[in-house]
């Protein structure tokens, strides 16, 4: 053999290698939690039920009994904390799709952001399960005006065009 050839294959066989091992460490590593396929169920009677029930047992006592949330929920308090946000008409909740408030109630926002976070609220990935979850925010949604609850759909289809795109 030539060493034009030996160089050649070897040349060849490396790079074989970094891309499987490229793929591997891809497939592997990366994991989109904002890709659920999560869909709310506010108009289910049943599961709104089961979500309010684990709203007041898991969280009412810092997002409020009635979603009102705590007071300056957008300020910082002395030890560096947002206080729990309102997840009626008045917060922000209806401002992200439903695959996003799963992901963020499941995982907690330090594993969506990748990076550390200065909150008070647990992830939920060991404490409730998936069923809960969505039966959680199916009742939030359950309580916001029908007009908030047709934009939010809106947002929802958007969010589904979008990730078919990308």
């Amino acid at each position: 053999m030539s060493k034009f050839f030996t160089h050649k294959f070897m040349f060849i066989l490396m790079l074989c290698f970094v891309g499987i091992f490229g793929l591997i460490y891809y497939f592997v590593s990366y994991v989109d939690e904002t890709n659920t396929g999560v869909s709310l169920k506010p108009d289910e009677k049943d599961i709104v039920l089961l979500g309010k029930n684990v709203y007041l047992k898991n969280c009412a006592s810092c997002h409020g009994k009635n979603l009102e949330g705590q007071l300056n929920w957008r300020q910082r308090d002395a030890e560096g904390y947002l206080p729990a946000p309102p997840h009626d008409k008045d917060g922000h909740t209806w401002h992200h799709p439903d695959e996003y408030l799963f992901s963020m109630t499941k995982y907690g926002i330090e594993k969506m952001i990748g990076e550390e976070y200065q909150n008070k609220m647990p992830a939920y990935e060991t404490i409730l399960s998936d069923e809960e979850i969505i039966a959680t925010l199916s009742y939030i949604k359950s309580t916001w005006p029908p007009q908030i609850q047709r934009q939010h759909d809106r947002m929802n289809k958007r969010a589904i065009m979008n990730r078919k795109q990308e």
